[in-house]
């Protein structure tokens, strides 16, 4: 019998992002976001939800770009405090000793240590409720050759992080299930 948790953030598994912004002084800002995936396919965009109180907030709207930094499981504190600190009064990649790498397509930088980069120009912004939601085309993507396998992106040594809002915790992926598009194929009537 499943018991009523009520109106509640329960989407499974939520990502952890890091979306880079430059301020209105030019100066490399990120901030570490759960509230965000896949929009549409073609053309591929991101959303990615951001409190208007945040530093962030005023930056993407006023360079109409901003990168996505997907960080390992070895970056997970590094993460974490872009979560924790303001890019208003703290320099955030000085503090943790990251790279901030200017985005060669986008007008926003990234994280040079996070195996996986998506490069957005801002296509929509969308006020709603305690969020403004910017949905982002994606102009490039960038990936460490430590993450792939035969030219794609492999889950496993890409080993991002995923955020539990319930437990206030991050996991890692675990075990591959099955493939996609196959698994179910053993209830697919052939007509």
């Amino acid at each position: 019998m499943k018991k009523s948790l009520g109106p509640r953030i329960a989407a499974y598994p939520t990502p952890v992002w890091v979306i880079g912004s430059y301020d209105s002084q030019g100066k490399p800002n990120a901030m570490t976001a759960a509230w965000g995936g896949v929009c549409c396919s073609e053309p591929p965009c991101i959303q990615v939800s951001v409190r208007p109180s945040r530093h962030t907030y005023t930056s993407v709207l006023a360079r109409k770009a901003f990168t996505v930094s997907i960080p390992d499981a070895v970056h997970a504190a590094e993460a974490d405090y872009f979560g924790i600190a303001s890019g208003q009064n703290t320099d955030k990649f000085a503090r943790t000793g990251l790279t901030p790498v200017r985005s060669e397509i986008v007008d926003a930088p990234y994280v040079g240590e996070f195996p996986l980069v998506i490069e957005c120009r801002l296509l929509h912004s969308m006020e709603l409720g305690a969020h403004a939601i910017f949905v982002g085309e994606i102009m490039g993507t960038l990936a460490d050759e430590e993450a792939l396998t035969d030219g794609k992106l492999d889950m496993a040594k890409l080993s991002p992080l995923l955020y539990s809002v319930d437990q206030r915790s991050y996991f890692g992926v675990g075990q591959v299930v099955g493939k996609a598009y196959s698994l179910g194929l053993k209830y697919h009537k052939q007509d």
